[in-house]
């Protein structure tokens, strides 16, 4: 691994990661450490990157999970709103989930990384809901639990 991903990685603005990653895949940092330390070894080493991003998972159980993402923007370490999943269907697919959610936020909302990093994790989020790989959200439904809508409702 340590033989391919740094050679696709030198020509990246944006890694999706974690500290678990970036010691696995790059050899940097010691496991236990602090996402923003890990994200800075790997910008010293990688200077095009502009952005470490991942996120934080919480099982409380099977069926009750938090996530809350994350990204170190190489001055600043930005932390989503921490959402609640209390029912979750399937976890599969989330990560993929929130790796789209975040390309859609950062070119949506291109100056604000925190709402980028809101969206992604609402994506997330909602995607816990949703049974398979493929997330069938709307979007008026990521955007109603960005802005706190934490009730269920079903919007039509």
């Amino acid at each position: 691994m340590q033989e391919v991903i740094p050679e696709l990685v030198k020509n990246t603005d944006i890694v999706i990661t974690s500290n678990y990653g970036i010691h696995q895949m790059f050899g940097l940092g010691v496991l236990g450490n602090r996402f923003s330390a890990s994200a800075k070894l790997l910008m010293e080493k990688f200077p095009r990157i502009e952005k470490v991003v991942g996120k934080t998972r919480k099982s409380i159980s099977a069926s009750h999970q938090q996530i809350q993402g994350k990204m170190w923007d190489g001055e600043k370490y930005i932390k989503a709103k921490k959402l609640d999943i209390t029912h979750v269907i399937d976890r599969v697919g989330t990560g993929n989930a929130y790796a789209s959610g975040l390309i859609y936020g950062l070119l949506q909302y291109e100056k604000d990384d925190k709402q980028a990093l809101n969206f992604a994790t609402a994506v997330c989020a909602l995607k816990h809901t949703v049974v398979g790989d493929v997330n069938m959200v709307l979007l008026d439904n990521v955007l109603s639990l960005m802005g706190g809508d934490t009730s269920g409702k079903i919007k039509r």
